[in-house]
């Protein structure tokens, strides 16, 4: 017979140790134990993480926060990386340089390289999907939510809105967590622009960035910061999308259903910074600058940089207690959002509504699953 000793840890997760009697080895308790025993972790261990793909700085960023993690943040406590699998995509120039670089940075923090995602899950908890190439994230996260693993994926969760929709789909199919977002949902001076003292309640917003593109990618999937920091701040509601397109410059904008309008302006041209400048129902205040904290009377207070801690510490967070901290129906709208944009531009600048793109994109996956 098995006997067992739970206990909850300070990170929040049942750990159990496991000690054997001969006896009754037909025991329930035995089947139960052995059955669950993937997800039993021991004592004193950490949670064991696993990285797919390393041609983004980001899972070098995380790795350092989680291996030493600052002494003010204990969130960011009880993980390890583990293991690894490369991945990279031949057709992305950035991952061909960038695949060499942080595989050696990652096998210094002691992570060790596979040939095999499977081999990577065979290790691992809990899991990221890290590689750039959102072509391949939904083969990739398939692998991982039927192993039941946890799940992050990096941006941008896919490389289009029916991959979005079929991922969350198999999520649900499979009872396993998973969120996806950019790094700037969680920076510091944008998050807290939700309930600024000098901004009161968010009426509108408007966001400036950059935007990177990729060809194979639809155009602002790639580079999906500013909208990620458009939603974090407005949330979730948005009822059409209009779309200004000029060589130089990308001007989006989307009315809410409660009236509010949020905009994003990519800069094509000239100096580029990502911000936002929101209005509320006290005032119009500044986001400040990505990576810090959010300004006090429109100066950015002196702290360090968190560009990747505040994803880093919600990433930890959601591992620790199986918990997203945003529902998959909001990322759903925010790719719907951006695909109405091309789709506006695609009719002339005309508005688009944010719920017929959506319809048709669970059509399409409706229907390619019952091909399958």
């Amino acid at each position: 017979m098995f006997f067992f000793d739970a206990k909850r840890s300070t990170t929040g997760i049942i750990k159990m140790k496991l000690r054997l009697c001969p006896r009754s080895s037909n025991s329930p308790l035995v089947f139960v134990l052995l059955f669950f025993a993937p997800t039993l972790v021991w004592a004193d261990e950490p949670i064991r993480v696993g990285i797919i793909g390393v041609d983004s700085y980001q899972g070098v960023a995380f790795t350092q926060l989680y291996h030493s993690p600052p002494d003010d943040n204990t969130d960011l406590s009880g993980l390890r990386v583990v293991a690894a699998w490369p991945g990279g995509s031949p057709d992305i120039a950035e991952s061909i340089d960038n695949v060499p670089r942080w595989k050696k940075a990652l096998q210094n923090m002691g992570v060790h390289m596979e040939e095999t995602l499977g081999a990577v899950l065979d290790q691992v908890d809990v899991a990221m999907i890290m590689t750039l190439d959102g072509r391949t994230h939904l083969k990739l996260a398939a692998q991982v939510l039927e192993a039941k693993k946890p799940l992050y994926i990096g941006r941008p969760m896919a490389a289009s809105l029916d991959d979005v929709i079929t991922i969350v789909n198999l999520a649900k199919e499979h009872r396993t967590p998973f969120f996806s977002c950019s790094q700037h949902r969680f920076s510091p001076g944008f998050s807290a622009m939700t309930n600024h003292p000098e901004v009161g309640k968010v009426l509108g917003c408007d966001v400036h960035g950059g935007y990177p593109t990729e060809s194979h990618h639809p155009f602002f999937f790639w580079h999906i910061h500013c909208f990620e920091t458009l939603y974090t701040i407005m949330g979730p509601g948005a009822e059409t999308v209009t779309r200004v397109s000029t060589p130089n410059a990308e001007l989006v904008t989307g009315a809410w259903k409660d009236g509010r309008i949020g905009t994003v302006r990519g800069i094509g041209q000239g100096v580029v910074k990502y911000s936002a400048l929101v209005f509320g129902d006290k005032g119009v205040a500044p986001a400040g600058q990505y990576g810090y904290a959010a300004p006090v009377n429109g100066v950015v207070p002196k702290t360090r940089y968190m560009g990747y801690e505040g994803v880093a510490t919600e990433i930890a967070k959601f591992y620790k207690s199986g918990k997203p901290p945003l529902p998959p129906e909001e990322t759903i709208e925010l790719f719907a959002f951006m695909e109405a944009a091309h789709e506006s531009k695609r009719r002339g600048g005309v508005p688009v509504r944010v719920d017929e793109v959506l319809k048709m994109a669970r059509k399409r996956v409706a229907e390619n699953s019952q091909t399958r």
